[in-house]
């Protein structure tokens, strides 16, 4: 059959690879920064939506276009084609109606995912169109499993991995992220909280003050970052695992650096309490990155070795 009218290459509003890229743009503004900043979270956020448009472009750009009031200008542009309506704007659907129609055409992408879809972009607006700050203060463990886990599905369907979009260490980081939104057993880690609560609630004030002097100095001794104990209160240790490549910046003649760490394990000397695996200290909220900070003398870093360190000792004392 004759093509009486050829269509172009696709616009940039439509293009999945295009899209793709402005996702991993917006990524890569969170290379400097740590992970419980309000920034970070505001930039995925911005990276999440240009994935889901991306993925959804990848099936057919037109499933992008708004159709509305008869106005088909934009679905003709997607497909490759110049419309010729005067003052045309492109106009895309919106992101829920993105996620809606992710959640129809890709099996693995549930209604859980469209509703953190829904919800974490619109914290996104929030955060851009109020007074509000969206992103302030909100814990990390409550949103990224489930980002993590979207953007996999996403990825996975054009084509591409986590470490494509998010790099090799934020990959691996994000692959136990995605293990806590799908770990349904992790809840069983509230009985051993309260079996450990019930026996030091139990002990006389005594026992229980000689035991957090003892954990609290045990804790101060030992490597790990120092939190509550969920049972008893007591200082205790987290043990956790580095997460990508230490953040250094220059303040008042020293260089800080931060290393941000994902949490594996904690115990506590006190009351006994010991738990494993992120998704179950996320379930009694200690599943957060943390960050473990060194300060160093710029001047005494950076100073140039002596060319030669051989001299004899001096000995002119009188």
């Amino acid at each position: 059959m004759k093509t009486t009218v050829a269509p172009g290459s696709i616009d940039q509003n439509w293009n999945a690879e295009d899209l793709y890229n402005k996702a991993l743009l917006y990524v890569q503004q969170t290379a400097d920064l740590e992970s419980d900043k309000w920034q970070y979270a505001l930039w995925l956020s911005l990276a999440l939506e240009f994935l889901a448009r991306a993925a959804l472009a990848n099936v057919s750009p037109a499933l992008l276009a708004e159709v509305k009031n008869d106005q088909w200008g934009s679905l003709y542009h997607s497909l490759g084609f110049a419309p010729k309506e005067t003052r045309y704007v492109p106009r895309s659907i919106g992101i829920a109606d993105v996620f809606k129609r992710l959640n129809m055409i890709f099996d693995d992408f549930t209604q859980e995912h469209e509703n953190f879809g829904i919800l974490h972009t619109g914290n996104r607006n929030t955060e851009l169109h109020t007074g509000i700050m969206a992103f302030e203060g909100v814990s990390a463990l409550s949103w990224q499993p489930r980002f993590y886990e979207s953007c996999q599905i996403l990825l996975s369907s054009m084509g591409k991995s986590l470490e494509d979009l998010f790099g090799e260490e934020e990959a691996k980081a994000a692959v136990k992220l995605i293990a806590v939104a799908k770990d349904k057993g992790a809840k069983a880690v509230q009985g051993d909280v309260s079996t450990h609560k019930k026996v030091w609630q139990a002990k006389s004030e005594a026992d229980q003050k000689s035991l957090a002097d003892s954990a609290a100095v045990w804790a101060t001794r030992h490597m790990g970052h120092r939190v509550q104990c969920p049972s008893c209160g007591s200082r205790s240790l987290l043990y956790g695992e580095p997460v990508g490549d230490p953040k250094q910046q220059f303040l008042d003649g020293e260089i800080i650096e931060t290393q941000e760490y994902l949490p594996a394990h904690f115990e506590c000397v006190a009351c006994g309490l010991k738990i494993s695996g992120l998704s179950r200290l996320n379930e009694v909220k200690l599943g957060d990155r943390y960050k473990k900070t060194e300060r160093y003398n710029a001047a005494n870093l950076y100073a140039p070795e002596d060319e030669y360190d051989g001299y004899e000792d001096d000995n002119n004392e009188r």
